[in-house]
């Protein structure tokens, strides 16, 4: 069986159209296209009108594979349902098999719940997990833009021991290097800031990053390694820049 598995916290994005309800991530996206159709109305190079077309293609089949909004009464009878306060999952591991991805969300006595309190909703691109009334609380756990389409049908749950296993269906069994298409964007900006035959570009790329995502301390250590590198140049000490 061929597999992988990553197990951590959802990472940050710099765009959280996932993290938004379905409601909200459809007319995130909507305005997201309707931005795009203007800038092409106004572009007339080849390569940026070729770059905003990829773009709304991305953003159209993103708000095809949305799933269908509940109905007002639907939404309004689940949410009287749930007792207590409810709780969003990021912490979750995860692997795959020819045929299935499978994502694995601890939760401590979940296999004493009756198996209606836990639901799984799938759709060709997403899913979304709802543990009702688990000591006290409720969890859920969204996942859209799945990377590939997965089988709606073939999909399934199980409950094991203080385990929620979901099962999504591949609809081609092939390997996955990720569970969704923000994570694989995320991934090749990443490599491509790093992906330079300038060495020392790729250095300050790293260290840009770096200073970025850095606390203060970080910033000054940073900032001092910085100007006493360019007093040395300057003495020519050293023949390049960090």
């Amino acid at each position: 069986m061929e597999a992988s598995c990553v197990t951590g916290r959802r990472g940050k994005r710099n765009y959280c159209r996932d993290k938004l309800t379905p409601g909200k991530r459809e007319r995130a996206l909507q305005k997201d296209l309707q931005e795009v159709n203007e800038l092409l109305t106004k572009a007339t190079r080849k390569r940026l009108r070729d770059v905003l077309m990829t773009e709304k293609h991305k953003l159209e089949l993103e708000i095809k594979n949305q799933a269908p909004p509940k109905p007002k009464d639907v939404v309004e009878e689940e949410k009287s349902s749930l007792g207590g306060y409810t709780v969003k999952i990021n912490n979750y591991a995860w692997d795959q098999s020819d045929k299935f991805i499978k994502i694995y969300i601890s939760l401590n006595g979940v296999q004493k719940l009756p198996a209606e309190n836990v639901q799984v909703n799938f759709t060709e691109r997403s899913f979304d997990l709802l543990v009702k009334n688990l000591n006290g609380k409720n969890y859920t756990m969204t996942f859209n833009n799945l990377l590939k389409p997965i089988s709606v049908e073939g999909s399934s749950r199980k409950i094991k021991t203080d385990t929620v296993l979901v099962m999504c269906r591949k609809k081609q069994e092939e390997k996955w290097d990720c569970l969704t298409q923000v994570e694989k964007e995320s991934k090749e900006k990443e490599k491509a800031a790093y992906d330079t035959s300038d060495p020392s570009e790729g250095l300050m790329n790293l260290l840009k990053k770096m200073y970025a995502e850095g606390d203060d301390e970080m910033k000054r250590t940073i900032n001092k390694a910085w100007v006493e590198s360019r007093e040395k140049q300057s003495k020519g000490d050293i023949p390049m820049d960090i």
